[in-house]
């Protein structure tokens, strides 16, 4: 019998408790009593991005919050539910993180999906409409008339990228922190292929390679 994806999920599970728990069972017993992470990392909901393995850290020490093409909304109070700006500002004022990561990555589906709106119509009206909270880079990169999709590409997710940031700073009191130094941004952009991040430079406002003499 051919074992499907959700049998190995199951089973991985079961494996997790029997196996991989007990080497971090002091720091599960710690964490029950509440979460102290240091960063808030956002990041796209893609399935080959995975926070914890891409930062090396341990249960608790980062609060994430994923979506398609790693968007965060302006801040804004309305009496919708707003999914990703309430995480946010939970992070902000509740869990009173010091960092924040906002991570793209290669070949991210929501972006390229930007050059895609035809397909969106029927079958997804709600990730069409999501998307148009990124409708000015994509005017900003043809803008820079790139000449292939490659580097159309790698332009969008880093001019994203740099969107989120701008928006971030919507947020109440996130600049009168990030002035303070108490709280860090960050914008890296994640190379699936490589395993490569490189890390958005405020004052050049360009990315660069992480290497180990690099902060």
């Amino acid at each position: 019998m051919v074992e499907s994806s959700i049998d190995n999920l199951f089973k991985g599970a079961i494996a997790f408790k029997e196996k991989d728990f007990l080497a971090y069972k002091k720091l599960f017993e710690d964490l029950k009593e509440g979460q102290n992470p240091h960063t808030l990392f956002i990041g796209c909901s893609d399935s080959r991005v995975v926070p914890n393995l891409i930062t090396k850290t341990l249960p608790g020490e980062l609060f994430v919050i994923r979506n398609i093409a790693n968007i965060v909304p302006p801040y804004r109070q309305a009496d919708e539910y707003l999914a990703t700006t309430s995480a946010v500002e939970y992070a902000l004022e509740a869990l009173k993180v010091e960092n924040i990561i906002i991570c793209g990555h290669s070949h991210c589906g929501g972006c390229a999906a930007l050059y895609e709106e035809e397909h969106f119509e029927a079958r997804m009206p709600n990730v069409r409409n999501w998307l148009k909270l990124i409708q000015g880079v994509k005017e900003r990169v043809l803008a820079l008339q790139p000449k292939d999709k490659i580097i159309r590409s790698f332009l969008t997710e880093q001019i994203n990228i740099e969107n989120q940031i701008k928006n971030l700073f919507t947020y109440p009191n996130v600049k009168e922190k990030y002035l303070a130094r108490t709280l860090h941004i960050y914008g890296w952009h994640y190379i699936i292929e490589s395993g490569e991040v490189y890390s958005y430079d405020f004052k050049k406002h360009e990315f660069n390679l992480l290497k180990k003499d690099t902060r």
